[in-house]
C-alpha cells in the first residue's frame, strides 16, 4: 500500500486527524457554499494540520451536503506534506475519487448489526465483502486506506455493543489491508472504563500504531475517553474544528470532539501535535460565524475571547 500515512514518528506525537470539512459540515442543514468549504480546508492546514479528511464520494441523493466533492477536490492545495482523505461507500465511489486523483481513502461498517442495516441496508459481513471490492481497486492504484468502525462502544438501535464483535470487525479490516482503522464512538455513550477495554480487547489483535479513535461528546465523555486510549498507546485522533457536525441520534447533542480542545489537552501533557493552537482557534472561531453556529469548542472559544481582550 501507499505510504503516505503521516503516521506517529515517536511515542510523543499524537496525528490529528481533522475531520470537519466531512464529518462535520455534512450535517449542518443549510448547504455551505464550495469557495467555504475550500477556505476552511487551507485555514487548517495553514494551522499545522497534515491529515484533513476533505469530502466524501457518497451518492449526492444521500448527502446533498457533500455533492460537490468532485469538483472541490482538484481545487484543494496539494502539498507533499498534507494528506486528504476521502470517505467512499463502494467501488463506484471510489471510481470517482480515481478520477480526480485521489490519494488516500477511507472506507466504513460497523461493529453493531442494526446500525450497519439503518445505515448502510446491509450486514456487517455483507459491508466487509463491499470493502474488499475497494481494497482490490485501492491496492492497484496505490493508495492509502483508513477503516472506520462505529458504534464501538454503544448503538442507537440495538444499545450495547459486544467487545468482541469490535474486535471482530478491526480484525477483519486489518487482514483486509486497511492502513488505519478508526474506532467510533459515533453516539457518545462511552465511558472511560468501557474505552480502555475496548483498546485493549482490539490492540491484542491489531498493532496499536494502526488504531485511531473518533469519539464524538454527546454525554461530555470524549476527552476523558480519548486520555485513557492514550495511556494505552494510541496516538492518532479524530476530531473536528470547533466540534463541527451533530449527533443525528440524539437531538440537540454535540457530535464530534471539538480539536481545539484535544490539541490544548496533548499539548498540556507534554505531547506534540505540530498545530498551531491559537491559529487552530481563530479557524474554529471563523468558521463557526460563517455557519452562523456555537463554537462547539471550550478551549477554542477561551482563546479567542483572551485575544481579543
Amino acid at each position: 500500500m501507499n505510504t503516505n500515512t503521516h503516521s506517529p514518528a515517536s511515542d510523543d506525537f499524537v496525528k490529528m486527524v481533522e475531520v470537519g470539512p466531512r464529518d462535520g459540515l455534512q450535517d449542518e442543514p443549510r448547504l455551505v457554499q464550495l469557495k467555504i468549504k475550500l477556505d476552511l480546508i487551507q485555514r487548517l492546514v495553514e494551522s499545522g494540520l497534515k491529515v484533513v479528511e476533505a469530502t466524501s464520494f457518497v451518492s449526492p441523493k444521500w448527502i446533498p451536503q457533500l455533492a460537490d466533492a468532485d469538483e472541490l477536490f482538484p481545487l484543494l492545495e496539494q502539498r507533499d506534506d498534507v494528506s486528504y482523505p476521502v470517505l467512499v461507500p463502494n467501488v463506484r465511489g471510489l471510481e470517482r475519487a480515481l478520477s480526480v486523483n485521489v490519494k488516500a481513502i477511507a472506507v466504513f461498517t460497523a461493529a453493531s448489526e442494526a446500525f450497519n442495516q439503518r445505515n448502510i441496508n446491509c450486514s456487517i459481513d455483507d459491508s466487509l465483502a463491499r470493502i474488499e471490492a475497494v481494497m482490490g481497486m485501492a491496492r492497484e492504484h496505490g493508495l492509502w486506506v483508513r477503516g472506520y468502525i462505529s458504534c464501538v462502544l454503544g448503538c442507537p438501535y440495538q444499545k450495547d455493543v459486544p467487545v468482541s464483535e469490535v474486535v471482530r470487525v478491526a480484525r477483519r479490516l486489518h487482514e483486509i489491508g486497511c492502513d488505519e482503522i478508526s474506532l467510533g464512538d459515533t453516539i457518545g455513550v462511552g465511558t472511560p472504563a468501557k474505552a480502555r477495554a475496548m483498546i485493549k480487547a482490539v490492540a491484542s489483535e491489531v498493532p496499536i500504531a494502526r488504531l485511531g479513535a473518533h469519539f464524538h461528546d454527546t454525554y461530555g465523555q470524549a476527552m476523558a475517553n480519548l486520555l485513557t486510549c492514550l495511556e494505552e498507546g494510541v496516538r492518532v485522533i479524530d476530531a473536528s474544528v470547533a466540534g463541527l457536525g451533530g449527533c443525528p441520534y440524539a437531538k440537540g447533542a454535540t457530535g464530534n470532539v471539538a480539536t481545539e480542545d484535544v490539541v490544548y489537552m496533548l499539548h498540556g501533557l507534554g505531547l506534540n501535535t505540530g498545530i498551531d493552537l491559537e491559529k487552530l482557534a481563530l479557524v474554529g472561531q471563523h468558521i463557526s460565524d460563517l455557519l452562523d453556529r456555537r463554537n462547539q469548542s471550550r478551549a477554542g472559544s477561551a482563546i479567542v475571547k483572551a485575544r481579543m481582550s
